[in-house]
């Protein structure tokens, strides 16, 4: 039986095999992580969960079996662990993965809100509210995905939500310093949409929300694909000087380099644009006149990289997000630990105001791919944070 004295979790879910981000993260609280060097075990018990999709390859019904927690059969049962009133002390929520339909978009319909919603419906009738923590973006949806929020506020519980890119390690381990003014911003990304692009949506915005006067929201956002991609650079839409920072903190170049070994100048040398069939840059313009770029540019990199110009840094500033493979995804943990610890204090160790706005981007740049790549005004983007005074993210030095 679970210890009184510890905290109870409950995990709500859309899926769960061995690949699945239920299984990357509920292992955390189930078997612990390493942490400074050692073992950690969380003061957290997962006593419950709720499992939307069952394939053959589902892994809860052992993982129950083996760790002594119960599969309920509706999201409510789970958090009042087959009673009358809530039973747990927070909840992950975990929409990723499944058999899902795609919209016209190519946004995954996962029922992130849905879930949300009858989570909240608890916490409503039952009186009481408790930290949560959403896996990825909030919804496909803005509109969703602000109501989550509003929802937050109102009841006053913790919400911490997004991707793991923010809080993982960073090859070097830059923090651009909090306020300082960033005067170009470039990321590099690879994957399919809506899947990947979020992530590295995040991943630019961690970066970004600390420049001088906090973040004020995005004005307008435009999606581009194919060569317009490599026009826009030579326009100087892009910076070819940031693109070149960015690709050198890689460590997955593709090209001639597999091949001999030869060293690559791929910002320069014209064989980025060989390597990469379908290029995407997401140019994003914000309310207080800065700008960012995110290019997709799968062929030519396997990782997530960042360039940026900070006017009180002599030298332009990057980084790698680096992302340990599977089967341990190590990365995870790092954001698990940011879970484990809002549990534990009752406060989001940064503002899910963050993941709110990525979400809102995305949805908006792929409605200008849509929409024939127009660009496209955004003043319902008007949310306004400010960044935490860390950067929150794995010492991969520590």
């Amino acid at each position: 039986m679970p210890d009184a004295q510890r905290k109870k979790l409950a995990i709500i879910t859309t899926f769960w095999d061995w690949r699945s981000h239920a299984n990357h993260m509920s292992e955390r609280f189930l078997n612990g992580y390493p942490r400074d060097g050692k073992w950690h075990r969380p003061e957290i018990d997962v006593v419950s969960a709720y499992v939307d999709q069952r394939p053959e390859t589902d892994l809860s019904g052992d993982k129950a079996d083996r760790h002594g927690f119960v599969i309920y059969p509706t999201i409510a049962d789970a958090l009042r662990q087959g009673t009358d009133k809530l039973a747990v002390d927070a909840v992950l929520l975990i929409g990723e993965h499944g058999d899902y339909p795609d919209n016209e978009k190519s946004q995954k319909l996962y029922p992130r809100y849905e879930f949300f919603e009858q989570i909240v419906d608890v916490f409503r009738k039952d009186g009481r509210a408790l930290p949560v923590f959403n896996d990825k973006h909030l919804s496909y949806s803005f509109t969703k995905a602000q109501r989550m929020v509003e929802a937050s506020r109102e009841l006053n519980f913790p919400f911490l939500a997004g991707s793991s890119l923010p809080v993982t390690f960073r090859i070097p381990p830059v923090e651009l310093p909090l306020n300082c003014r960033i005067e170009d911003a470039l990321m590099i990304g690879i994957g399919s949409s809506d899947a990947m692009d979020f992530h590295a949506l995040e991943a630019m915005q961690c970066m970004v929300e600390r420049r001088r006067g906090g973040e004020t929201g995005v004005k307008a956002v435009q999606l581009i694909e194919g060569d317009e991609v490599w026009q826009a650079g030579r326009e100087g839409r892009w910076s070819r000087r940031l693109l070149e920072g960015a690709l050198a903190r890689s460590d997955s170049r593709s090209g001639i380099g597999l091949s001999d070994g030869r060293p690559q100048d791929l910002a320069h040398s014209g064989e980025l644009e060989e390597l990469v069939e379908n290029p995407a840059a997401y140019l994003i313009e914000y309310n207080d006149g800065f700008r960012a770029t995110l290019l997709m540019l799968n062929g030519a990199v396997q990782d997530f990289t960042f360039a940026a110009r900070v006017r009180e840094l002599s030298k332009v500033q990057s980084v790698q997000f680096l992302l340990p493979p599977q089967p341990n995804v190590t990365y995870s943990a790092c954001l698990m630990g940011k879970v484990e610890e809002m549990i534990v204090t009752g406060q989001a160790p940064f503002p899910v105001e963050r993941t709110l706005l990525v979400s809102g981007m995305l949805e908006r740049c792929l409605e200008s791919r849509i929409g024939g790549h127009q660009r496209l005004m955004t003043p319902e983007l008007n949310v306004s944070y400010r960044a935490p005074r860390g950067s929150q993210f794995c010492d991969a030095l520590g």
